[in-house]
């Protein structure tokens, strides 16, 4: 277990809650949409928002935390949380979940993405080198270990309410964001001014009004950061495909799955997640982010794509909880591969670029997804496997061209 200090435990924890309240709301959307008749294009429409919603956020947040105050941002994200839950248990209309959806405040995924995530992983970056490996990606292991399990129990306590007589079409079980938000906020409200950004180095007379000593923004790193924002990107179009939120409702359409098998099947897969991210900082340490990433991730896209072929739903479980053990290995080797790469001053707004190039471009997914469904529903796990595949061999062949660079600056 790292050593973290009180700041990076404050954010875990609100990360925790926020975890445990988007894992059971990112189930029951998927089953208030099927339960509503909702046809598959609009249903494309609504995921489709809610991740243009992270990405919009991403952006701002990105661009003004530094200025405004990260731990002011960081409380308004919680109190936007609480605010979601009163309206969505009260019966949101399409028109009002759109609202939300592009204001960043839904999430499809059990651990979600969002505006909330590009100012943890800045804020967690200051955390002691003992702490974060030799990688520099254990502390984004334990945080993304502790938001899984979290997240699994909230998706696992989506079966909750049909067990206490609820139709599928209730929206009330969403109240349960209020809590969970206030609570986050108030661990939010504890954090101390060491979280905030370094001053930025002044730039050499020479350089004038170049970008290198501006907060905020990048600098010497800005072509590294968009060829990896880039690289982001292809993997989140093909992800897009397939948000948790698609999979309870493909599963659900296909198989009859009922909210209580879609509970236990989240719930599984999340536990599997804590553990292949906990373990991947150790292997990062030994072999490389980047070997870790590829090497991992390549083989849970094959295992993405063989769903779509699956007969039963057991087959369906199977595939996909294999696929679970190896897909999200490349996720705290990425977020510390996003900070060996770039300056202390460039930190926020290289995580803003990369994460808002991710979520820009799930957007489209669900809306593909959609018309990909009129063709054959599960058309899209196998679009989405080959898409990510493809992602891997490029992400290694970047790797091959930057090795030095990238193995001075974690030597650093």
């Amino acid at each position: 277990m790292p050593r973290l200090n009180a700041d990076s435990r404050l954010i875990i924890a609100a990360q925790a809650l926020r975890a445990a309240g988007y894992g059971f709301t990112s189930v029951l959307l998927g089953a208030l949409f099927a339960a509503r008749d909702y046809s598959a294009l609009l249903v494309g429409v609504l995921l489709g928002c809610i991740v243009a919603g992270t990405a919009l956020g991403s952006l701002v947040f990105g661009r003004f935390a530094d200025q405004v105050g990260r731990r002011h941002c960081y409380l308004v994200i919680y109190l936007g949380m609480a605010l979601t839950g009163i309206l969505m248990a009260v019966g949101a209309p399409v028109w009002l979940i759109l609202v939300l959806a592009l204001l960043g405040l839904l999430s499809t995924d059990v651990v979600d993405n969002g505006p909330a995530t590009t100012l943890e992983q800045v804020m967690l970056a200051s955390e002691a080198k003992e702490a974060a490996g030799r990688s520099g990606a254990r502390v984004y292991g334990l945080y993304n270990a502790v938001a899984s399990l979290t997240g699994a129990f909230g998706a696992l306590a989506a079966g909750l309410p049909t067990r206490l007589g609820a139709p599928a079409a209730s929206s009330w079980p969403f109240a349960a964001l209020v809590p969970l938000g206030l609570a986050a906020a108030l661990l939010a409200a504890r954090l101390s001014p060491l979280v905030e950004a370094a001053p930025a180095p002044r730039p050499e007379p020479r350089e004038q009004t170049g970008q290198t000593g501006q907060r905020g923004r990048l600098g010497s790193s800005r072509a590294q950061v968009r060829r990896l924002a880039g690289l982001f990107a292809w993997d989140a179009a093909g992800g897009g495909l397939v948000t948790t939120s698609f999979l309870a409702y493909y599963l659900t359409v296909r198989y009859d799955a009922s909210p209580q098998a879609l509970g236990v099947l989240f719930f599984s897969s999340s536990l599997l997640q804590a553990a292949s991210v906990w373990v991947a900082p150790r292997l990062a340490d030994r072999i490389g982010l980047v070997p870790t990433m590829v090497f991992t991730h390549l083989p849970s896209n094959v295992l993405l794509a063989s769903v779509a072929f699956a007969p039963t739903f057991a087959v369906a479980v199977i595939l996909l909880l294999a696929r679970t053990c190896l897909s999200q290995m490349d996720v705290p080797t990425r977020q510390a591969l996003v900070m060996s790469v770039v300056q202390p001053h460039e930190r926020t707004a290289a995580v803003a670029v990369t994460n808002a190039a991710r979520y820009t471009v799930r957007p489209l997914g669900p809306l593909v997804g959609g018309v990909l469904q009129t063709v054959a529903i599960g058309l899209p796990l196998l679009v989405s496997g080959v898409v990510k595949g493809g992602y891997d061999l490029a992400l290694w062949r970047w790797s091959r061209r930057t090795r030095a660079p990238i193995e001075h600056r974690q030597a650093r």
